[in-house]
């Protein structure tokens, strides 16, 4: 009952609070899903800490090194020979991502007790994080493709309604159609990639579909025929599978609705960044690694995409001013890293960095919450500063997830924050893959390592140091960047429009700490952003056997890349560390030492400046691109086709012929008797004549 109560517990909760929220009130709402989601999180640790630190998964069975523990909770569909039951599949990376989500959602929970305390429903928000949490356990407990695509349009379906939780305010509706829309494009590839699976392996469940991979061995590599050419079959499904992750891992080119997923209430930016949504694509590239071990191309092909979104990423992240739009690049670089992982063929390093970033992305988006609700939802870092005095607690909290991110550590010993040893096993096994394709993502990394120590300082230093530049309006005051008017920083407002509460006192004057519910999951995740890099580093990379002991056959294990990881030579080993202290360094001296330097780099390369501030121009490419023309044919249908033609010529066409012959059968309808009698006449007399002439009388 273990496993169907972590994964049913959201579920009772979303239902209690969506469907009796208005009878029962905001309070037991409140009280009730956030109590079921940490029973849920306690129950996951339960399940995950004899996998870590006992003798494996309780109850578990499986042949080989294989173990999995199955809970069937019903018969679901049943077609011809198909006969598919719902079951709840659990093992060491499923384990991985229930302690990830569920500990994160629960705290999240708790913390939007505080964060949405004036939000007048809010009843209805703690339903859609909950439905959101019970979203993402389907996906993670899926024993077969379809289970599996019904949490992935769950999660979408969730994320669409918490994104545009203030749907009063046109900016979130727009940016919750965006993420919706964005990720159809990735969820279409993502049902190709299930349908060339069914129809090329012949199986709907997982452990079927590795089965006939295995037997590629011997009978080799299916191929489809297309047009005149023969194609890969397992090549082109694994790229359409990846198209999926691209979409929900927001990834180089699918990646335009993370950013502006930032509308939602902070809460809500927390779970999908670091625990839910965004970590989908991870996870199901590394559940399905026997489908992506047979195509060198797709793997190929995860890498540059991985490597080119981290670098990208990074780049924007530089010159953002709103906070939270920050930390949203920070996560898709840091998504980057782990899709790196994976095409490398180093699946455990990539979950890896999954699971430690989950502490300290949900602990940076946490704090940046913490600090909206000091500055009374001022998002914009130009006009903070100095903010360490007045909410210390807070100011510490982001520095642990800023040191987390940043990768700070001392190569070659256990010392260092939880992103240090997930990070730098991601760069190692990176130049241990080798060619053009691993120097090309070795490199992109280390610079994104460079950047993202650089825009992470450059958070801290705007918002918490220095002098207050507590400005009335956005772009007035001093600031040390120079763009003075952000069309993307957006005010965080509880879905209303009004106005910053400036009249009453400067922001920074009545700056003061988060309330304890909304400082206590602070300190959790805090102590996961230092240990669980330290903690967890056996079992993940530290060498091959630990990996084959701790996965226990979940996902593909590559003796070869493990081993050349940890043996690349000792400068690779410090790279990232190098690139990190140069970030920090840079942010130091441009954001304290000379603060006037960005205005100046900014005035000396305004091209480039703006190329990154406006994120490389895609929204504007993509509008050019399709919405534009969709726009058009949209129009051309609407005016053309149905107002004019179908409206115009054939309906109101028809509808003039129509009145012109009925106002003809009218005149007909004269109110005479004797004119009904006279055409009753006719009738009889033409029915006579047809009887007499068809008898052959005539």
């Amino acid at each position: 009952m273990i496993i169907q109560a972590i994964v049913f517990l959201p579920l009772i909760g979303a239902l209690i609070a969506g469907l009796l929220g208005r009878s029962i009130g905001h309070r037991p709402s409140e009280f009730i899903t956030t109590g079921l989601l940490i029973i849920a999180a306690v129950l996951s640790w339960v399940v995950f800490i004899p996998i870590a630190f006992g003798d494996g998964l309780v109850g578990a069975s499986g042949e080989g090194q294989a173990a999995v523990l199955k809970v069937e909770v019903m018969r679901w569909i049943q077609v011809g020979d198909m006969d598919l039951r719902w079951i709840l599949r659990v093992d060491t990376l499923t384990a991985i991502m229930l302690v990830v989500v569920n500990t994160v959602s629960a705290l999240v929970h708790l913390y939007s007790i505080g964060y949405m305390a004036d939000d007048p429903h809010r009843s209805r928000f703690f339903a859609y994080l909950s439905l959101f949490t019970f979203a993402m356990l389907m996906l993670v407990t899926a024993d077969n493709f379809l289970q599996m695509f019904f949490g992935w349009e769950g999660v979408g379906l969730a994320s669409y309604l918490l994104i545009g939780f203030w749907y009063t305010k046109p900016s979130a509706s727009a940016a919750a159609m965006k993420a919706f829309i964005v990720n159809r494009v990735g969820d279409f590839g993502f049902l190709l990639g299930i349908f060339g699976s069914f129809l090329v392996l012949g199986q709907i469940g997982f452990d079927g579909a590795f089965a006939a991979v295995d037997e590629f061995a011997t009978t080799g590599m299916p191929v489809f025929q297309f047009l005149i050419w023969e194609v890969d079959a397992m090549t082109v499904i694994c790229l359409l599978l990846f198209m999926g992750a691209m979409g929900k891992s927001a990834q180089f080119l699918l990646h335009t609705w993370l950013p502006d997923a930032m509308e939602g209430p902070t809460p809500v930016s927390a779970l999908i960044h670091a625990a839910t949504m965004v970590t989908a694509g991870v996870f199901m590239v590394a559940r399905l690694s026997p489908l992506f071990e047979t195509s060198p191309f797709a793997l190929t092909v995860i890498i540059v995409i991985g490597a080119i979104t981290a670098f990208f990423a990074a780049t924007v992240g530089l010159v953002q001013n709103d906070i939270k739009r920050v930390i949203a690049y920070s996560t898709c670089s840091q998504l980057g890293y782990m899709f790196v992982a994976l095409g490398a063929g180093a699946y455990s390093a990539g979950v890896f960095h999954l699971f430690t970033h989950a502490f300290f992305k949900a602990l940076l988006f946490l704090g940046a919450g913490a600090v909206i609700h000091a500055m009374h939802h001022e998002q914009d870092m130009r006009n903070m500063g100095g903010l360490r005095h007045k909410i210390p607690v807070t100011y510490a909290m982001m520095l642990i997830g800023t040191l987390a991110l940043t990768g700070v550590g001392i190569p070659g010993t256990n010392f260092g924050f939880a992103g240090f040893f997930s990070k730098d096993s991601i760069i190692e096994s990176a130049y241990a893959f080798g060619g053009n394709v691993g120097t090309f993502a070795f490199w992109m990394l280390v610079i994104a390592a460079l950047f993202t120590s650089f825009y992470s300082w450059r958070l801290v230093h705007l918002t918490f140091h220095g002098s207050p530049r507590d400005a009335q309006h956005h772009g007035e005051g001093p600031h040390p960047d120079p763009a003075h008017a952000d069309p993307e920083s957006h005010d965080e407002h509880h879905g209303h429009d009004h106005a910053h509460d400036h009249h009453h006192g400067s922001a920074y004057d009545n700056a003061h700490e988060a309330p304890l519910v909304m400082q206590i999951p602070l300190y959790v995740l805090a102590v996961g952003a230092v240990l669980a890099g330290a903690v967890f580093y056996g079992m993940f990379f530290y060498d091959v056997e630990h990996i084959e002991h701790f996965f226990a056959g979940s996902i593909y294990v590559d003796h070869q890349i493990i081993e050349d990881a940890h043996h690349v030579p000792t400068w690779v080993k410090w790279s990232a560390t190098v690139a990190m202290i140069l970030g920090f360094v840079s942010a130091w001296y441009m954001y304290i030492r000379r603060p006037e330097t960005p205005a100046k780099l900014a005035a000396a390369n305004p091209g480039l400046y703006k190329f990154l501030l406006n994120k490389w121009y895609f929204d504007e490419l993509y509008n050019t691109i399709f919405v534009k023309p969709a726009l058009i044919v949209g129009n051309f249908v609407w005016k053309f086709f149905d107002d004019w033609l179908i409206d115009g010529k054939i309906t109101e066409g028809l509808g003039r012929r129509v009145q012109n012959v009925t106002s003809w059968v009218v005149k007909l309808q004269s109110g005479y008797l004797y004119h009904y009698a006279f055409a009753m006449l006719i009738g009889i007399a033409a029915l006579l004549t047809w009887a007499i002439a068809a008898g052959g009388l005539i």
